[in-house]
């Protein structure tokens, strides 16, 4: 098991955009994920095998850093929902392209988590991150403390305070804009989701009929069901390649643009939880202000060592989370755009490889004439 993990300066001994998650192994119940990385020395890779567990595991000891100024101000990359198989409507809603069963791209989401924690100049001097990367032996699997960030998310009697009046323009306009954003971000996800499905499920129609037309086919001496069964057989071959070619359509959806899009979705999501954090911290900044003018005089020194700590988080926090905000921005723009290309260069080497075939079949039907 790994030593307990000490939230302190630490520099990563990999490149960063060199992690990659090459594969997802079913041994038993949990999925194994194998984790690749190359040394900043040059002398090899670090090759790791992970639970999802062990991400959690990671991304808690992230969320754990209080002692860091301005860490509820920090954006933190979203970790993947837990995998499932054979999801159920309701999971798949909260899984989105990621709950299709496909391993690739959970892979592949799990790879992005990981390249952009590494990225991060905040939280990839965490020292967890390093023995995740490197480590032999799975992490432990101890308690991490209760932290910040599970007492905000799991006091419904905060929520209120998500409506609350902030007193600076750019965050009340980042949350107006945040909170349109994430609901068409999420609407962007589940119709795309639902394209993609609807592929897979001509695919497997198409697959389906071009079975029940080789039951058509006949050996025999007629002349008349020869010709038919020669049809049926050609057909048959056209819709299984009609079944390959929709498939490959539906899987370059999820891999490219599927991927991007739930991946925007995700951040937006997770940079309303950082605007909730601030806002909390605004409401507990304002009521410590309340505190100090009705304080008794036998108490007030006391008040406003209280309130000058909390303006000195709350100054922090809005530093760190207004770089944290410009930064997603920025990338979200590149992520977006970048996905788009790979969709479309996917697509039209998908359907390059389609029109090839049916040319092929075209002039077999010809040929038949």
């Amino acid at each position: 098991m790994m030593e307990e993990v000490n939230e302190a300066t630490s520099v990563l001994s990999v490149y960063g955009h060199t992690i990659k998650v090459t594969e997802a192994l079913q041994d038993g119940d949990p999925l194994t994920f194998i984790i690749v990385s190359q040394k900043l020395s040059g002398t090899g890779e670090y090759h790791v095998d992970r639970t999802y567990d062990d991400f959690e595991w990671l991304q808690q000891h992230l969320y754990a850093q209080e002692d860091v100024p301005g860490i509820q101000g920090v954006i933190f990359p979203p970790l993947p929902v837990r995998p499932q198989a054979n999801a159920s409507a309701k999971v798949m809603k909260q899984l989105g392209f990621l709950g299709l069963g496909e391993w690739q791209p959970y892979c592949k989401a799990l790879e992005t988590f990981l390249r952009q924690v590494a990225a991060h100049c905040i939280l990839s001097k965490n020292k967890a991150m390093e023995v995740f990367l490197t480590s032999i032996d799975p992490p432990g699997r101890q308690k991490v403390k209760r932290n910040i960030f599970n007492r905000l998310s799991q006091a419904v009697e905060e929520l209120r305070k998500e409506g609350h009046k902030d007193v600076d323009e750019f965050f009340q306009t980042e949350r107006d804009h945040n909170l349109v954003l994430t609901g068409h971000a999420r609407t962007a996800v589940e119709k795309f989701l639902d394209v993609a499905l609807t592929e897979q499920k001509i695919a497997v129609a198409c697959g389906h009929f071009a079975a029940a037309l080789q039951i058509c086919v006949e050996n025999g001496d007629d002349p008349e069901k020869r010709a038919f069964s020669r049809v049926c057989a050609k057909l048959s071959e056209v819709f299984d390649s009609i079944k390959k070619n929709m498939m490959s359509v539906a899987v370059n959806d999820m891999n490219t643009l599927g991927l991007g899009l739930d991946l925007d979705w995700r951040y937006q999501e997770a940079e309303r939880e950082m605007l909730f954090r601030r806002t909390c911290k605004l409401v507990e900044l304002e009521n410590a202000r309340k505190n100090v003018e009705r304080a008794k005089p036998a108490k007030k020194s006391a008040m406003e060592e209280v309130k000058k700590a909390a303006e000195g988080e709350f100054e922090q926090i809005c530093k760190v989370a207004k770089q944290e905000i410009v930064k997603l921005n920025q990338e979200r723009v590149g992520m977006v755009q970048k996905s788009l290309t790979q969709w479309c260069e996917q697509q039209l080497q998908t359907a390059r490889e389609g029109a090839d075939i049916f040319n092929q079949h075209l002039q077999a039907f010809k040929a038949m004439a």
